[in-house]
This record gives C-alpha cells, sequence and structure tokens, in this order.
C-alpha cells in the first residue's frame, strides 16, 4: 500500500482506513480471504503534484512508523493498542513502489494499491500529474498488479460520515478487480492490464442502500493553464506557507481553484526579473467543468454524475491507434523519404 500524501494527518485523512478495510474488513465480503496481507512503505511528507518522479540524487533514508504512535528509527514488536508496522521513506511515491517491491519485500507482493489519494485524480491534467498514479505506473513498470484509487473532493470539507463507506467500497472495487483482472493484449505482465485508475465521489451517496454507481470509463483529454501566481519578492503571501501540498482538492484550498491576482494579469517585462512565483493552480474548470464539456464516457464525466469510474490504463505515453506493424515490409511507410 502507498499514496502520495503521507502518513496519517490532516492532509492524509484515509490511508489509514483502507489500511484498516483491507487487512480486517474484506473477509465479511464475497472475497473470503481473513483479511490481506498488506505492507505500506509511503512517503515520509507530502509528496502530491509530482508524478513518477525519482530524485535520483538523493539518499533516500526510512525509518519505522506505527500509526497513532511516534516514528522509530528500528523495527521492534508492536505495544499495545498498535495495529501495524508501517515504513516511511524520503522519497517520491514512486521511489516507496520502487524500494518497496524491490529492496523491502522482494518477491512478496503481489498487488500494489496507490491511495487513496485526498482529491480525484481524473482527467489527463491531473492523472499526469498525480504522484498516487505515478506509484502505480512504476509498479507496473515492474510487471506488478496495480490499482491507483482516490476519493474526489466535491464538498469542503468532506464529512467524516463518509470516510468508512468510501474506504468499505474501495476495498471491495480492489477485490473485484484482483479477482476479476482484466486482458490487454498490449500489457506488459502477460497479456493483462498494466494498471486501474479508480475515483470515488466523496457524496452522500455513499451512505445510501444502493451506493455508487460503478462504471467503465476512459480518461478525459483535457489541459490546464496558469498553475503558479505571481508575487513581488516583499509580499508577504509570497513567504506564507498558506498552500496545501495536497493539491487542488485538499481541504484547504478553494474549490473553483485559486484566482489569478494583479501580477498575474498586470505583470510587465520590467516587473519579470523581480518577480517571486508561488504554486496556485487556476483548475476551476477542471474541478467543476460545464457538463457540456465533459466527454460521455469519460472519467471526469463519471464523477461530474457522482459515479466511481475504473479506467484500464497502460503504462505508457499514449500513442495513435493506428499502429499496425507486423513486419519490416510493415515498416517501409513509417521511413521518411525527405531531405531535412
Amino acid at each position: 500500500l502507498k499514496n502520495d500524501d503521507g502518513p496519517p494527518g490532516h492532509e492524509s485523512p484515509y490511508i489509514y482506513g483502507l489500511y484498516r478495510h483491507l487487512t480486517q474488513d474484506l473477509e465479511r465480503t464475497a472475497y473470503s480471504n481473513p483479511g490481506w496481507d498488506v505492507k505500506v512503505v509511503i512517503p515520509s511528507s507530502q509528496k502530491s503534484w509530482i508524478g513518477k518522479a525519482y530524485h535520483i540524487k538523493d539518499i533516500v533514508a526510512g525509518r519505522y512508523y506505527y500509526p497513532r504512535e511516534p516514528v522509530s528509527e528500528e523495527s521492534r514488536p508492536l505495544k499495545d493498542g498498535e495495529v501495524a508496522e508501517w515504513i516511511l521513506l524520503d522519497g517520491t511515491p514512486a521511489t516507496c513502489a520502487n524500494i518497496g517491491l524491490h529492496n523491502l519485500y522482494h518477491g512478496e507482493i503481489d498487488l500494489l494499491i496507490s491511495g487513496p489519494n485526498l482529491g480525484r485524480n481524473s482527467s489527463a491534467a491531473f492523472a499526469l500529474s498525480s504522484g498516487t498514479i505515478g506509484a502505480a505506473l512504476s509498479s507496473a513498470l515492474s510487471k506488478i498488479r496495480s490499482v491507483a484509487v482516490s476519493y474526489g473532493t466535491v464538498q469542503h470539507p468532506t464529512p467524516p460520515e463518509l470516510y468508512a463507506p468510501a474506504h468499505a467500497l474501495g476495498a471491495r472495487l480492489i477485490a473485484h478487480l484482483w479477482y476479476n483482472w482484466g486482458a490487454d493484449a498490449g500489457g506488459l505482465r502477460a497479456g493483462e492490464v498494466d494498471l486501474y485508475n479508480v475515483n470515488i465521489p466523496m457524496v452522500p451517496g455513499l451512505l445510501s442502500d444502493a451506493g455508487l454507481t460503478v462504471c467503465w470509463t476512459r480518461i478525459w483529454r483535457n489541459s490546464y493553464g496558469r498553475l503558479f501566481k505571481a508575487h513581488a519578492p516583499r509580499d508577504p503571501a509570497a513567504n506564507s506557507s498558506d498552500v496545501s501540498a495536497a493539491g487542488p482538492d485538499s481541504p484547504n484550498e478553494p474549490p473553483g481553484g485559486m484566482e489569478a491576482g494583479v501580477l498575474d494579469k498586470k505583470a510587465t517585462q520590467k516587473d519579470l526579473g523581480a518577480l517571486v512565483f508561488k504554486w496556485g493552480p487556476d483548475v476551476g474548470g477542471l474541478i467543476n467543468p460545464a457538463a457540456s464539456s465533459v466527454p460521455i464516457g469519460s472519467d471526469g464525466w463519471a464523477i461530474h454524475k457522482g459515479w466511481v469510474s475504473v479506467t484500464p490504463m497502460r503504462a505508457t505515453f499514449g500513442e495513435p491507434t493506428d499502429w499496425t506493424v507486423e513486419s519490416e515490409a510493415d515498416f517501409e511507410p513509417k521511413i521518411w523519404k525527405m531531405k531535412l
């Protein structure tokens, strides 16, 4: 189990709950395992919006973490009231995935779960930036089945009573995918789907007897504009720490994203040498898009309807779909004939 929000806290409210559901409550579902054996290796601090990055010059230090107990430098037996031993690494989500799979638990892992993320990871603009999906991609490139799970913020703040049903639904979805893993002839691992991206909207329907509609989706191909705000160097806001590292769906961020300031709109060439830039994404159109702008059947469309989206993905950059090459003769038309 990985995430990009770090250990449990205000900006990482979901990982402990999902862990408990995976290890304890799955035995009470149709999947009659006596709970899953879940190892947890997560970043020691917030690492949202970092994608599938590795900081290759960093020395990655780790320490042991006991939920609701102090951090320890060494492994030790669990004390009364402790439920697990987790590992925190001073690295990115993708780093945690790779070290967990190949250094800490080599040969022991069947499935990597990344999340639950605080906020949606629907649409290309969010998915390509997501540390949650980045960890799942890292695992998929090691030929390990992977599922990224995100809880899309709809109400600010999210009512705590929605947490438990989201965890229960998330655990059931993960189990269903594991036992019914899809085929993809282009997959890296024995013709299987490389990874799934699951988005669960945090809406009151989670509390209903019927629950939320779950549907297969494609990624909404969209775009973003300004991600940073400009400040004068002496502007107190330039040095404040009021921006949440968890991203636009976090509890501290306005639901419609941050609006541009005066300098963002009117900065001149003369100003540019003295400006300070600070994270302040203007993504209201991504979080609250017009219904007419979202393609039917996309993950963004499903979230807009209050449905759960499940998107099969490949661990690769998207390519045109009309590429068919079975032999060198088929490849001949792909060779450039012009002189540059």
